[in-house]
């Protein structure tokens, strides 16, 4: 932030009786990104420019010459050489300039995403999507930095210039976004891809930040967050991938699990899993009547139908299944066998115990 105050000490060495020193002191630096010095400079004014900093001498809306070295500049005739342009605004009527002190080191600084970022997905639809992140830079053109921030952003502290910042690389993160997704990103390749997105972002820095004189030399810590709806969604479809199961025995599972942590004792644990079966009945037939039998289902390897998982044929399309026989259930029967008289579910087209035709 700029500071209010500064004090001033009598000039060393030949100086103008009643010239002033002015320096960058430590109190003003901690966080600043530039500091305006209080008063304007004149002639016979003493400048101090340490290691890691820069004066900008700027008026009439632009820079009129700079300081990049360390050292102490006396502004009188005696150092043409030195102070070059400046001194034509410093000859015949008194003119003055401004001052402003910049670091020239790399600075850190964190942004984050107003207004939601709509990512158009083929799954999910359109997606508002929040960035946050961190990100470190410096001054790479203190003549364009002053000019742009200064004279045309009309920035007056180190706030004003750290949020236009902040705004130009939110943006460069939402062309990326919009690059990558033209490329066939998708939500759920967000999270994989987040490094490559930071890469992406660096890569445009240049021909987008170079015009206000910086550079971001590094990108870290990006974070995408999605709405909790679709957070849950994909989480869900992830748990469905590591367990190997579609989305019927997915939540006819959930159903099961959390009847079984109902508090209220083996009654509700009897109560939640009735819940379960009928979950699973609503969800599909095949998977209530496995569920009744207290057994798993599986998928049939000829034709992907939802069945029991101790079979030997499947009842859609007698398929022969690996596995140990065991009889079905009764339940849901309307005819048997008529090979081997075993009874055979509603709707099978062949018996679950021998293959045959029903």
């Amino acid at each position: 932030m700029f500071g209010k105050n500064q004090n001033s000490v009598p000039a060393s060495g030949g100086s103008v009786i009643g010239s002033t020193t002015i320096e960058w002191e430590d109190q003003y630096k901690q966080g600043s990104v530039m500091w305006k010095v209080p008063r304007n400079i004149r002639m016979n004014d003493n400048i101090v420019v340490r290691e890691d900093e820069i004066a900008v001498f700027y008026r009439d809306g632009k820079v009129l010459t700079y300081f990049d070295q360390p050292n102490r500049y006396a502004l009188t005739s005696l150092n043409a050489p030195v102070v070059g342009n400046l001194l034509k605004f410093f000859t015949g009527v008194q003119q003055e300039a401004e001052v402003y002190y910049i670091p020239k080191r790399y600075l850190d600084g964190k942004f984050g995403s107003a207004q939601p970022y709509q990512f158009t997905d083929p799954t999910f639809g359109v997606v508002n999507l929040r960035i946050f992140g961190e990100y470190r830079w410096k001054i790479s053109s203190p003549e364009l930095f002053i000019n742009q921030f200064v004279g045309t952003f009309s920035a007056e502290t180190s706030e004003d210039v750290e949020g236009r910042i902040k705004e130009q690389i939110v943006i460069l993160v939402y062309n990326a976004l919009g690059k990558m997704k033209s490329q066939g990103l998708k939500i759920t390749d967000l999270a994989a891809n987040l490094t490559n997105i930071e890469q992406m972002v660096l890569a445009l820095g240049p021909d987008n930040l170079g015009q206000y004189g910086i550079e971001i030399n590094k990108l870290s810590g990006l974070t995408i967050s999605l709405p909790d709806d679709v957070q849950k969604a994909i989480d869900t479809r992830s748990e469905m991938q590591v367990l190997g199961v579609n989305y019927m025995q997915y939540q006819t599972g959930k159903a099961i699990d959390d009847a079984a942590k109902n508090p209220s004792g083996g009654a509700g644990v009897t109560a939640g899993l009735g819940a379960g079966m009928g979950v699973g009945w609503a969800i599909g037939g095949q998977m209530g009547q496995g569920m009744a039998q207290g057994m798993q289902n599986r998928s049939c390897p000829n034709c992907a139908s939802l069945i029991p998982a101790n079979v030997k044929f499947c009842p859609n399309c007698g398929f022969a299944l690996p596995g140990p026989q065991a009889p079905p259930s009764p339940a849901g029967t309307s005819k048997f066998c008529p090979n081997c008289g075993s009874p055979v579910a509603a709707g099978a087209k062949f018996c679950n115990n021998c293959g045959n035709a029903v």
